[in-house]
Formats: structure tokens, C-alpha cells, sequence
């Protein structure tokens, strides 16, 4: 039960960014590119969190700054760089199902680093019922599977470096505050994404940001998906463990369907309704397997323990 708010937290985190996807796409119809969103909106957290977190400038030595930088790349650049690319090669469909590999991936860099995290029965269960889920939810009901080795293998790297972003966070978490880490993630996010808009100045559409839903959208993204949305992901991973965190981003294509619906109008099949539950279900049995197996093991002690009746 102590820890029930931080589950609540992670969920609202990817309720969040399931509806980003739609909020991108707006923007991308009014004519800006996808790195130029992405610096916009890591510009206005950044800006933002120093209200929260101005004092510190620095980690306690280079070893720990050069963590804070690779968590920068990994959690921010490079991760968004490799996506949008990935998007333009493939299809959206493969990089949504691609991406939901993220927390198989981040159990075994977890356990590959720290042999202490073990790799559960439950967590295969309950990823494997969410893949399926998230296949029938990214699809719904049109099943279109092409192949683009570029595209699919950016995913791929996209996928692999938020799993690192989450390992990086559980060697930081335990010398500085959540706050601190979000804030020098977002600098270095912002620093190694201005060479990529260095060699192509025509992505940027600086004349587009006086109108209002673009404005709104940015904000939108800037302040509630990447500042808040990052402190509280940082939040959970601290006190959860990243694995059990990174398990919630197979609810993201579920809340995208359910966005994507209300906002432009896409059609929910019955496929993907199966697919919710199933990835809800696959969600519970690798957060909670623990639990049902006791009450399994629970009750069959209990059935075994009752007397029998040995008249005749």
C-alpha cells in the first residue's frame, strides 16, 4: 500500500505520454519538424524546472557528470533522434510494437548489471500477454506487418536506449535528487541535439510559433509531457525499481488508440479492445504475480488441509 501512489504516478506518466503521439502529430501538420518539437518542448521544460532546481550547477565529480550526460543522450536526444527517424522509414505500427520491447529490455541490462535483479517467471508471462495486447491494440484490426531493416533496427536503438536511460537512473538516484537529474537530462538533451539542427537549419519554422494551437501543443508537450511527465517517471523509477516502472509503457498504445479516437477520429475495432485487456491483464500478472501466486499456493494449502470424511 506504500507504494501505491508512485503506481498511480507511473500511470498517469504514460497516460500522459500515449497522448503525446497525437499532440505531435498536430504539429507536424502545421509544418514543424520532429527535432525542432523535441527542442521546443525540452527548451521549455528546462527553462521551467530551474524555478524548482536552481542551485546546483555540477555532480560531485566527472565520473557521475558524464552519467547525468549519457542519461542526456539516452532519455533525450538520441532516444527522440532514432524515433522520429524510425518513423519516417517505417511504419508507425512496427516502431509502436518495437518500442513495447522496452521493458523486456531494460529486466535483462537490469540484470546483466546488477545480478541481484532477478529475471521472474511472472515478468515473461505478463510482458509476453502485454506484447500481444499491444500488437492487436497498434494494429486494430488491420493487420499491415512490412519490414524495414533501417527503420526497425532505429526502433530497436530507440527501444535500447530508453532501457539504458532507466539503468543509468539507478546508479544517480542514490546521490541526487530527482529534480536535479531531470534538469541536467534536459541540458544535455537540448546541448547534443543542436548539431543535428546545426547541419539542417531548414527544420526549424520559428514563423508558425505565433499561432495559438501550435502554441498550446508545445506547451502542452514541454511543460506537462516532458517536465512533469519526466520528474514523475524519475519519481517511480527511484522508488519502484525500473523494471517494475518500465512495465507500464505497454498501457502507452492503449491510451494512443483511446486518444487518437477522441481527438481525430480513429476508428476502434473489437481487436483492439481484446488487445486492451490483454495488456492490462499482462501489466497486473508482471507487476503482481508474486501476490497470485501466494493466494494460489495459498488456497491449495488450504483445500489439502481440510479434513475428509473417512466414514463409511
Amino acid at each position: 500500500m506504500k507504494n501505491f501512489w508512485y503506481h498511480i504516478m507511473a500511470l498517469v506518466t504514460v497516460a500522459i505520454w500515449g497522448t503525446t503521439f497525437v499532440s505531435t502529430k498536430v504539429l507536424l501538420q502545421h509544418g514543424l519538424s520532429p527535432t525542432e518539437i523535441l527542442l521546443y518542448r525540452f527548451l521549455l521544460a528546462y527553462i521551467s524546472i530551474w524555478f524548482f532546481c536552481p542551485k546546483r550547477l555540477l555532480a560531485n565529480n566527472l565520473r557521475d557528470e558524464v552519467l547525468l550526460f549519457t542519461a542526456g543522450v539516452c532519455g533525450g536526444s538520441l532516444y527522440f533522434i532514432a524515433e522520429n527517424n524510425a518513423l519516417e522509414i517505417t511504419l508507425a505500427s512496427n516502431v509502436s510494437l518495437i518500442l513495447c520491447t522496452t521493458p523486456i529490455l531494460t529486466a535483462f541490462l537490469s540484470h546483466l548489471t546488477d545480478r541481484k535483479e532477478r529475471l521472474k517467471k511472472r515478468l515473461f508471462y505478463g510482458s509476453g500477454m502485454a506484447l500481444i495486447g499491444v500488437a492487436l491494440v497498434v494494429f486494430n484490426g488491420n493487420f499491415i506487418l512490412k519490414i524495414s531493416p533501417l527503420g526497425d533496427l532505429l526502433t530497436v536503438a530507440a527501444a535500447l536506449m530508453w532501457a539504458c536511460y532507466g539503468i543509468i537512473l539507478k546508479r544517480l538516484d542514490r546521490k541526487y535528487s530527482v529534480l536535479f537529474i531531470t534538469r541536467k537530462v534536459f541540458f544535455y538533451g537540448i546541448i547534443t541535439m543542436l548539431p543535428v539542427l546545426a547541419f539542417s537549419p531548414s527544420q526549424l519554422h520559428i514563423s508558425t510559433l505565433d499561432q495559438p494551437i501550435v502554441i498550446a501543443n508545445l506547451v502542452f508537450l514541454g511543460l506537462i509531457a516532458s517536465m512533469l511527465c519526466y520528474i514523475m517517471w524519475n519519481t517511480t523509477v527511484k522508488q519502484l525499481g525500473v523494471v517494475r516502472t518500465t512495465n507500464y509503457i505497454y498501457i502507452i498504445p492503449f491510451v494512443t488508440l483511446i486518444s487518437s479516437a477522441i481527438v481525430i477520429d480513429e476508428v476502434i475495432t473489437y481487436i483492439a479492445i481484446i488487445g486492451s485487456v490483454f495488456i492490462l491483464f499482462g501489466v497486473y500478472i508482471a507487476e503482481q504475480g508474486d501476490k497470485l501466486g501466494n493466494i494460489s499456493t495459498r488456497l491449495f494449502s488450504f483445500v489439502n488441509k481440510q479434513p475428509t470424511d473417512t466414514k463409511h
